[in-house]
């Protein structure tokens, strides 16, 4: 699969991940999303910077969210929604594709 139709994927799947918070009472905003290579932050090879990644905040009753315990329903939501999804408790408001076909983020 080359990056381009991995961005597609990506872009056709992050809907169905909102459409699953807000089923589940849940809202949310857009953290980072596309991190430009001039941003001094991050890691280079940031997968935010791939566009394969999406950081979501949610809120729960007009209350932010802050631990990842909170976003388990929707993590799990999301590596359940094609083999190329990543999630991971220790991140959990970012949403992200495999950048290989190894599952390596990197």
């Amino acid at each position: 699969m080359t990056l381009g139709s991995k961005q597609r994927l990506f872009a056709c799947l992050v809907p169905r991940l909102i459409d699953h918070i807000y089923n589940n009472g849940c809202e949310c905003t857009f953290g980072d999303a596309y991190r430009d290579n001039r941003v001094e932050y991050g890691h280079p090879n940031s997968m935010h910077r791939k566009r394969l990644a999406i950081d979501l905040n949610l809120f729960k009753d007009g209350k932010y969210l802050t631990d990842s315990n909170h976003y388990l329903f929707a993590g799990e939501y999301w590596k359940n929604l094609n083999d190329a999804c990543n999630w991971d408790i220790r991140d959990g408001n970012h949403f992200s594709m495999f950048a290989n076909d190894y599952g390596m983020e990197f």
